[in-house]
């Protein structure tokens, strides 16, 4: 990968259909791309079963996780990636916060800050959802959110502190992409 490639950490999230191997499949196609490569070394937190949050009540429980990806395609050309990634998964966008097969959310693109209609990176909703802050801290903890100049482990104590309630449960640890062999716990 080009030294010039800049980190991109993408959240993940599935509440239809068989969520983990949807999961597991999309991280897969991200990085069959010859400008993107996922990092499976350090760059992939557990998998996490959340509460939906907004939208239509009686949602099946989210699977949940957060990845980072060197990448040297612009953040447009990587939101699109990722918007033909659910596509290719199944994803209907019939109701705002429904249920999906899957959602990919570009979260941070390095320090670039952007705030315009067809994206607004870092993502608008980042440091309020206690759902994407934990997987994230697991990955890039200390990594600055550009626009609150705080990092993401504070973000993540924060949002802690006000939603103790709120169901983020770790139930698969930072190999969850791979299928886990016979006698390996599947927290790991």
């Amino acid at each position: 990968m080009d030294d010039n490639a800049i980190v991109a950490y993408i959240g993940l999230g599935a509440n239809l259909g068989d969520r983990r191997t949807t999961l597991q499949s999309a991280v897969y196609v991200l990085d069959e791309h010859d400008r993107i490569a996922v990092d499976f070394d350090g760059g992939i937190a557990s998998l996490y079963e959340t509460s939906p949050v907004g939208g239509p009540l009686n949602q099946p429980n989210f699977l949940n996780s957060v990845i980072a990806a060197r990448c040297t395609v612009s953040p447009r050309e990587l939101l699109d990636i990722l918007l033909a990634i659910e596509l290719a998964h199944g994803r209907t966008r019939t109701q705002r916060f429904a249920a999906r097969t899957l959602d990919l959310d570009l979260l941070l693109f390095g320090g670039v800050q952007s705030h315009d209609i067809a994206l607004t990176l870092p993502h608008p909703r980042l440091h309020e959802r206690r759902f994407v802050l934990e997987p994230l801290a697991e990955i890039a903890g200390d990594v600055v959110h550009p626009d609150m100049n705080v990092t993401i482990n504070e973000l993540a104590v924060r949002r802690r502190d006000k939603q103790a309630l709120e169901c983020v449960v770790p139930i698969a640890g930072r190999r969850w992409t791979s299928k886990p062999s016979a006698d390996e716990h599947d927290l790991g």
